[in-house]
């Protein structure tokens, strides 16, 4: 039988170790609570019920040979009571946050990262398919909505209306999240694919790395797309999503000169670019071809590749890049995709033959607020000899350009045009 001295110093040891492991572990031990439910004030509070447990477990069971795993473990488990309980905030998230902390206890998922399997439970069949995507953005990647909607070519307040009725029809209807088997995979993949790309394609766009955040995104999204290679390799949109992306990632540092000035692709120096990186593209390329199963990710892939080609070589090949852009038009129709070809259109016909291309886009909503659209048809108009028109259309691509290198490259084509008036 313990005696009255004995409890005393079995408390005070156990006040001492607890102690000791606040002062060493605290800010790390909420971090890692508050990665699964972004929510720092609810992984305090979950932490501060893990210690009071502790002071009253260990003086009678005796401390724990790893004090922080056992408080991690407690912590967690408040946590995700707190959440099935919580009637306020996101239902989403917390139906997720739950579900990655039991992936996490039980390691009950069949796929190899918790993100992965959270983005397949994202893809429910009663949710809408075009939900699906921008839900996984918002509620396991971290996008924020404007984010989302420039992705999708929407307003903000549209694509926040949008993710609040899914969440609701979630929350009335009382859709589950769980994470599908393996056999169910391919069926749910198309939603997953498009959401890692929208991912790396918010990070590819600071050139610099400057941004962690966005620099973090673009490695976490490559992560991704080669786990789901890996995973699913007789998939061929798995392995086109991933030589998309090294594709874009061997030419990133060679969109900035020196001084961190834009440099556009036809006046980038191929010797810049991963080589080996390319090579290994083009062989996802040629593995994927080998199902004889075209889609979305494998034909940009291959334009891509067609332009690395082209860069390389010296050798026009506009009609072949045409070509692909038909065939990706036919199969994934989009205003970007249609400024693409149209742009391609000018170099292989000539300027007059884009702006025509470009003709029943003029009224598409989607391209009012579109950079790209407005600086491609800047340079077509220019090119065609529409001067007034091409000055409007610089003034809006400049206006609505965030990065001040691009803003600048733009401001210097302007420049010129206005230079060459006599």
């Amino acid at each position: 039988m313990m005696t009255s001295g004995g409890g005393r110093d079995t408390h005070a040891a156990a006040h001492s170790i607890a102690e000791a492991v606040a002062r060493r572990s605290y800010g790390k031990l909420v971090a890692l609570l508050a990665m699964r439910t972004r929510d720092v004030a609810a992984a305090e509070d979950a932490l501060a019920e893990a210690f009071a447990a502790a002071l009253a477990d260990w003086p009678s069971r005796g401390c724990p040979a790893n004090p922080e795993a056992w408080l991690m473990t407690v912590a967690r488990r408040r946590a995700i009571d707190g959440a099935r309980h919580r009637r306020i905030g996101d239902d989403v998230a917390n139906q997720l946050a739950i579900l990655a902390d039991e992936i996490d206890e039980h390691e009950a998922s069949a796929l190899p990262d918790r993100r992965l399997a959270l983005l397949f439970a994202c893809t429910h069949p009663a949710l809408e398919a075009a939900i699906r995507t921008p839900l996984m953005l918002q509620v396991v990647l971290g996008l924020e909505a404007k984010t989302i909607a420039s992705a999708f070519l929407m307003s903000p307040a549209a694509m926040t209306k949008r993710l609040v009725r899914a969440k609701h029809k979630i929350r009335e209807a009382g859709i589950p999240f769980d994470v599908p088997g393996r056999e169910e995979l391919p069926g749910r993949l198309a939603a997953v694919l498009e959401a890692v790309y929208a991912v790396y394609a918010h990070g590819w766009t600071d050139p610099l790395g400057a941004d962690t955040e966005r620099r973090d995104l673009a490695g976490e999204a490559l992560f991704l797309a080669q786990l789901l290679v890996e995973l699913l390799p007789e998939e061929p949109e798995t392995l086109g999503l991933l030589a998309l992306m090294l594709f874009a990632q061997a030419r990133r540092d060679a969109r900035r000169d020196g001084a961190g000035e834009y440099v556009p692709l036809s006046a980038q120096d191929p010797a810049t670019w991963n080589a080996p990186m390319i090579d290994t593209a083009n062989a996802l390329l040629r593995q994927a071809s080998a199902f004889n199963a075209i889609g979305r990710f494998q034909l940009e892939a291959a334009l891509q590749s067609a332009h690395v080609h082209r860069c390389q070589t010296h050798r026009a090949n506009w009609d072949e890049v045409v070509q692909l852009y038909d065939a990706l038009l036919a199969i994934a129709a989009s205003p970007v995709i249609a400024v693409n070809r149209a742009l391609a259109l000018a170099e292989r016909d000539d300027p007059q033959a884009a702006l025509d291309a470009l003709a029943p886009y003029a009224d598409d909503a989607r391209l009012a607020d579109y950079q790209p659209y407005w600086a491609a048809r800047a340079d077509l108009l220019a090119r065609a000899g529409m001067r007034a028109q091409a000055f409007e259309a610089y003034d809006l691509a400049i206006g609505l350009e965030h990065d001040p290198a691009v803003r600048r490259f733009l401001q210097r084509k302007r420049e010129e045009l206005s230079a060459a008036r006599g």
